[in-house]
């Protein structure tokens, strides 16, 4: 009896942790890599999400999706839209940690109303910002007039519409970073600050080598985190400008969105996913390939 139950055990314990980790691995095959796989599939074909036939054309798709200028247009709002959110965000964020960074109610109050924007509906502060910007009635152009300085169209102009999307974005994500920021500021030990003090380091300099540095983890995390949700931008876009006007505001997710679920091409949609799933792969293998190797951690 005894001998069997040390075969038994033998057998069990190499098994044993692969059981513990089947339900979340069968998760992530069931809502990841299933769906990957069959974008990519779809990709390959041409659907109109009605017809159980599946037509396969191929890279068709791709091809006739390079060579569309609405989807370079689209590619170029995109790359504009994240480059502009992460570094403002990123930016201002830093700055606001570096401020709030102390001991105090006051400060505390005011982690709070920072943070706040970030917990909201994105529905909801889309629904508000849309308010704000209106031309005739909008509280923003209500500023700009009592300071003197003429009226903006926000979201009705071709030229200024994305940065309506990308100020509402930073506003919304700001108090986030913050606090993530002030979290890193909190880590680093004291006394470094107290040797640097004592060697009357400027701060300029006790900022780029010590904080900035020492803060890189956190930063690098922000930034991944950041540039990713950035490329999958949608609320903001379905509920202020639907992509408009003139295009001009139109993202890679709406954009396969709109190709999907409005024009039922199933397949040209699909090849747009894969091309946003190469992008945000890419840049995320690009930080960690070049960008960690100046993460400083302790």
């Amino acid at each position: 009896m005894n001998q069997q139950m040390s075969i038994l055990e033998r057998l069990w314990m190499p098994v044993r942790p692969y059981l513990f980790v089947l339900p979340a691995l069968l998760v992530f095959l069931a809502f990841f890599l299933y769906p990957i796989g069959y974008m990519i599939y779809l990709s390959f074909t041409s659907w109109n999400f009605i017809s159980p036939d599946k037509e396969f054309v191929g890279i068709a798709n791709y091809l006739e999706l390079f060579a569309e200028p609405e989807f370079h247009q689209v590619l170029f709002n995109t790359f504009l839209y994240t480059l502009l959110t992460v570094s403002l965000s990123l930016g201002i964020s830093l700055l606001l940690a570096l401020w709030l960074n102390r001991r105090g109610s006051l400060y505390g109050i005011v982690q709070g109303a920072i943070f706040s924007p970030y917990i909201i509906s994105l529905v909801s502060v889309s629904l508000l910002w849309m308010w704000m910007m209106d031309p005739r009635y909008g509280l923003l152009n209500w500023v700009l007039n009592w300071f003197g300085l003429p009226p903006s169209k926000w979201l009705t102009d071709t030229d200024s519409a994305i940065y309506g999307l990308i100020l509402v974005s930073v506003w919304k994500i700001v108090g986030y970073n913050t606090l993530v920021f002030i979290a890193g500021l909190q880590s680093i030990p004291r006394e470094i600050y107290e040797a640097a003090a004592m060697d009357r380091s400027p701060v300029w300099r006790t900022f780029s080598k010590i904080t900035i540095p020492m803060l890189s983890p956190t930063l690098f995390f922000l930034l991944v985190i950041n540039t990713i949700n950035s490329f999958q931008v949608f609320d903001t876009v379905q509920v202020m400008t639907q992509g408009g006007p003139v295009n001009s505001t139109n993202m890679l997710v709406y954009y396969i969105y709109e190709n999907g679920f409005d024009f039922f091409k199933i397949g040209y949609a699909s090849a747009a996913g894969v091309v946003l799933l190469l992008i945000v792969g890419i840049l995320t293998v690009f930080h960690f390939l070049f960008l960690s190797k100046r993460v400083h951690y302790r």
